[in-house]
């Protein structure tokens, strides 16, 4: 999951000039500015995420990204709620609240610091 974040911020970051006339074409107000932030964010939290460290809180940024773009990219065809969540965004969103929600799990370096400072 962070991996396809973290190649889709660095897709971002390394062709910035094609997505800002990509969110032009969209009317995305300040295109420029908002696809650096985009790519920033899927690229920063994805690896957050990797590693399990602040993940609650690299999960919060990654569900408001993910919510703009599909109300963004669909916005002509919102007639209802199904007609805008596909499988894939439901699939994303489900994730990213399960990570805000209990955190990254036992294997992630949250976990391992947060042991390590109740011990102290």
């Amino acid at each position: 999951m962070a991996s396809i974040f973290i190649l889709s911020g660095w897709g971002k970051l390394n062709n910035l000039s094609k997505v800002t006339e990509f969110f032009t074409e969209l009317g995305i107000p300040f295109p420029g500015i908002n696809a650096g932030l985009v790519g920033l964010t899927e690229f920063g939290c994805g690896l957050l995420i990797l590693f399990g460290l602040f993940t609650r809180l690299a999960s919060i940024p990654l569900i408001v990204t993910m919510t703009m773009a599909i109300i963004t990219a669909k916005r002509s065809d919102i007639s209802s709620f199904t007609d805008v969540l596909g499988f894939e965004e439901f699939v994303y969103i489900v994730i990213f609240t399960w990570f805000l929600v209990q955190g990254a799990g036992k294997i992630s370096l949250d976990n391992f610091l947060c042991r390590r400072c109740i011990k102290k």
